[in-house]
């Protein structure tokens, strides 16, 4: 059971520092409040509660959280607290180049800075699209205030002449049937119009969905959020609820780095094998456990989530979506499900106060085929499988649930491609000497290289290849793929190889093996061979000079390490700072 005692209350406050006094800042910084037509009694020393809002109309996933914002003040006034709304900046997926991974880390600086800055006693974190959450959980650990998740929630089912359209995996599905000749263009149009359907984010298990379902998992947000969609009322419920829930929040001084200890990120670990969560996951969970001062590594994630089996039938490990996961009974099944198998440190705390295995233990499940029970899982072992061998000494990662089953056992001939340019130049050209056996590599797209780590690293496949049927080979990249994505891709290896790690002296022709069972990725040379090619490689990938993409470039550690920057790891507290006159 937690050990958590709540603060007493009433006490001064961190944003009295602002507001609660008659010298002459507390005046300027009260009275420029009021112009906001504030009453004077609220600044009596109640809780000042900041909503962190990563609304954009450039990220179509958080369009809608304005609205979720105003059910928040609602549930903040209601316990009499001030709420407070601020912007903060929104890394949206779907537009951001080269990728919405260069600007995590410079959102969570954002958060981080804007939290600490301002008369803010508690935070609520408005978050939707994939980098969005990781980065507000990111700043706000930093900072270590009371702090809690709303997920603006995923798109109701796309629908497409009577089947399930999933946002990311069907596109990438379509995209390879065009190169097959099984699909025409004018229809590929057409589904295009079927695939976001309402406001919200990936209706799949992808990264969005899957971090949704992280927050809820490390006990930062309200049990039942990941799932109900965007467009349900009952979204609209638990953000009210959650302005409610963070005033007490702030009165008990329960913080991240109360509820975010090394028992919540193991859950988290198994939730994500559970339901078979993008391996973005890995990368972002690395980088928060990293700010709360958890020493968590890729090594956890392969002990902790290689004997679970995924039970969530969800593309793209599965047939449906997340409006089904919903109406099935969303994560707290699955979380139960977990605490009954054993797999559950059910005395983890969680924002509502309560132990984890208090919020779920009587949960039903109301869809088996959804949720499946565990003798009828889709994979008996889920999870990250952790991959290490000579091409990947600090590791990579699959995702089993994921891949052909034919594939997690091979030995191929590499078909190499230099750079991301390179692969667009040649992957449909009918010479290039590459079939179904062959092991596709991908360099120079890790966080340094592409630059920012991009999602690239499910290439498809050359048309010749899938004109004859094939649907997936082994694929291996530095990369990270969308959580939409699927099949036996290998990703994150590490060292990448803009640092010079071995990946980038692989050469066409040199035979890769890869066993998944056995956790080995392996490029069939000698010892002498790989250090002779490695003391005569030269960097490719050009430095930056200036801007933010040279501050990304010299400081971004390895994805390993969840490619934070090295300068932001740890917690640096929410001191006052000096005054501002």
């Amino acid at each position: 059971m937690s050990t958590f005692k709540p603060a007493v209350w009433p006490r001064k406050l961190r944003s009295t520092e602002w507001f609660g006094g008659d010298s002459r800042d507390h005046i300027y910084h009260r009275s420029w409040m009021k112009n906001q037509g504030l009453p004077a009694d609220l600044f009596d020393g109640r809780p000042v509660i900041g909503i962190c809002n990563t609304w954009s109309q450039l990220t179509p996933c958080n369009a809608h959280l304005r609205d979720l914002a105003e059910r928040v003040k609602h549930g903040i006034y209601e316990a009499g607290g001030l709420p407070l709304e601020f912007p903060v900046f929104s890394a949206g997926e779907s537009s951001l180049r080269p990728t919405a991974m260069m600007y995590r880390n410079m959102a969570a600086m954002d958060v981080e800075e804007a939290l600490r800055a301002n008369p803010l006693d508690g935070v609520v974190l408005l978050a939707g699209c994939d980098k969005t959450t990781p980065a507000l959980l990111m700043g706000a650990a930093s900072v270590d205030i009371p702090a809690i998740v709303v997920s603006g929630g995923p798109m109701l089912n796309g629908w497409f002449r009577g089947e399930r359209v999933g946002s990311g995996t069907a596109l990438w599905q379509m995209s390879e049937d065009i190169k097959a000749g099984k699909m025409s263009r004018e229809d590929f149009l057409e589904a295009e119009q079927s695939m976001s359907r309402s406001p919200g984010s990936c209706n799949t298990m992808g990264t969005a969905s899957t971090m949704a379902s992280m927050a809820e998992a490390l006990g930062m947000a309200l049990s039942g959020n990941a799932a109900i969609p965007a467009v349900d009322s009952r979204r609209r419920v638990v953000a009210h609820l959650t302005g409610r829930r963070i005033v007490q929040m702030v009165k008990d001084d329960l913080k991240p780095s109360d509820i975010m200890t090394r028992q919540a990120f193991e859950n988290a670990i198994r939730v994500n094998g559970s339901i078979g969560g993008s391996t973005n996951a890995v990368i972002h969970l690395l980088a928060i456990a990293g700010r709360v001062g958890v020493d968590l590594t890729l090594d956890d994630w392969d002990r902790l989530g290689q004997d679970i089996p995924t039970i969530v039938n969800l593309m793209p490990s599965g047939k449906y979506l997340m409006e089904e996961f919903f109406y099935a009974g969303g994560l707290p099944v699955v979380i139960r499900m977990l605490g009954e198998g054993g797999k559950l440190h059910k005395g983890a705390l969680t924002v509502s106060g309560e132990t984890i295995w208090e919020e779920v233990k009587n949960v039903r499940n109301w869809n088996e085929d959804v949720i499946r029970p565990v003798d009828k899982a889709l994979t008996a072992k889920g999870g990250i499988a952790v991959l290490r061998g000579n091409l990947a000494p600090r590791g990579a990662v699959l995702k089993p649930s994921a891949a052909s089953p034919h594939l997690m056992q091979h030995r191929g001939r590499a078909v190499v491609f230099e750079d991301i340019d390179d692969y667009k130049a040649k992957i449909n050209d009918e010479s290039l000497d590459i079939d179904e056996n062959c092991v596709m590599v991908l360099k120079n797209c890790g966080p340094r290289g592409y630059p920012g780590m991009a999602e690239v690293g499910n290439m498809g496949l050359p048309p010749k290849v899938l004109r004859k049927g094939i649907t997936d080979m082994v694929r291996i990249s530095d990369a990270r793929m969308s959580g939409t994505a699927y099949g036996t891709v290998v990703l994150h290896t590490t060292p990448e190889a803009a640092a010079g790690g071995p990946l980038a002296v692989v050469r066409n022709g040199d035979m890769i093996e890869l066993d998944v069972e056995a956790r080995r990725i392996h490029l069939d040379i000698s010892d002498e061979e790989l250090s002779q090619r490695l003391a005569a490689w030269k960097p490719t990938v050009e430095a930056p000079t200036s801007g933010y993409i040279k501050l990304f470039h010299d400081h971004v550690q390895g994805a390993d390490s969840g490619a934070d920057f090295d300068f932001l790891k740890g917690c640096r507290g929410a001191g006052i700072p000096k005054d501002s006159h």
